[in-house]
């Protein structure tokens, strides 16, 4: 455990010291703060698109910033043969493979809490211009609105940039298991193009009245594609309002309750677990029969 401890450590410094890490952080705080205080012309919900773009481009960057650790991590260190320095240490090659993983996934971690305090700072102070409040007003009952108002939009942000990582994790732990064999060129766009079919995964089922082909293919796309409709909560924690404890949304309709949305992130997390499980198994099995000296050729 010391020693995969050891490689997380050392894999997290080697990603966040990577030029693209701190580039990447920086255009994704300046387009998050432009757009922050940039107005949306959607009629009232300004600050739920705002939310919802900052999201989009949160996730975007941070699976940018862990593919590009990947290949650094793994691949290009068998090419340059420093693997094989590490490997003739006493030390197994699982141990390796998870605490890059935990490493590189940890480093995605920082961007996003980074990424996600501009997102809440933004958040906070669009709230009244977005909402036509006065926000010097004296009228308690204006300010009581902006505060609620703010605690609920800023609460439900947490549970959506923690769904963001999980998200962020599963696509990192194929890529590791990718980058056991194929550099960035292959890697980036194969976890995109996974990406995009795990989100298209969702529209498989049913499949009353289709052949028994069609079957067979949806249930093996359903097994071995991850399911990111897991992930997705916007419908309740961007798109609707949460009954926060302290606000005025805990009496009202139609407001989501908390306990509801932490449910589905517990969900989500077991199943970003068994999915990472089963990437980092395929991707054991691919570094195993490795060749670390470098090009298979």
């Amino acid at each position: 455990m010391y020693r995969t401890f050891v490689i997380l450590r050392h894999t997290f410094k080697e990603a966040i010291v990577q030029p693209i890490y701190p580039l990447l952080l920086g255009i994704g705080s300046a387009i998050l703060a432009v757009f922050g205080v940039l107005p949306f012309f959607t009629l009232g919900e300004d600050t739920i698109m705002y939310k919802a773009v900052a999201l989009d481009v949160v996730l975007l960057l941070a699976l940018v910033i862990t593919l590009f650790a990947t290949s650094k991590s793994i691949f290009e260190e068998i090419e340059d043969r420093t693997m094989l320095t590490l490997m003739s240490k006493p030390i197994r090659r699982w141990e390796v493979l998870v605490g890059k993983y935990l490493g590189i996934i940890l480093a995605a971690g920082l961007a996003i809490v980074i990424f996600g305090a501009i997102i809440m700072f933004s958040t906070y102070f669009r709230i009244p211009m977005d909402y036509q409040l006065r926000q010097w007003t004296l009228d308690d009952r204006e300010l009581r609105t902006i505060h609620d108002y703010r605690l609920m939009h800023i609460v439900s942000l947490a549970p959506s940039l923690i769904l963001v990582w999980l998200q962020v994790a599963v696509l990192a732990a194929i890529g590791v298991a990718l980058s056991t064999r194929f550099s960035l060129v292959v890697n980036l766009p194969t976890v995109i193009i996974i990406y995009i079919a795990g989100n298209l995964t969702r529209f498989l089922f049913p499949l009353d009245g289709r052949s028994a082909v069609v079957k067979v293919f949806a249930y093996l796309a359903s097994w071995l594609l991850p399911f990111l409709r897991v992930f997705d909560l916007r419908s309740m924690t961007v798109y609707k309002e949460l009954a926060v404890p302290g606000t005025e949304y805990v009496n009202t309709p139609g407001a989501i309750p908390m306990h509801v949305v932490w449910a589905g992130v517990a969900i989500a997390v077991g199943y970003a677990v068994a999915y990472a499980a089963f990437a980092l198994g395929a991707g054991m099995w691919l570094f195993e029969t490795r060749e670390l000296g470098g090009s298979e050729g």
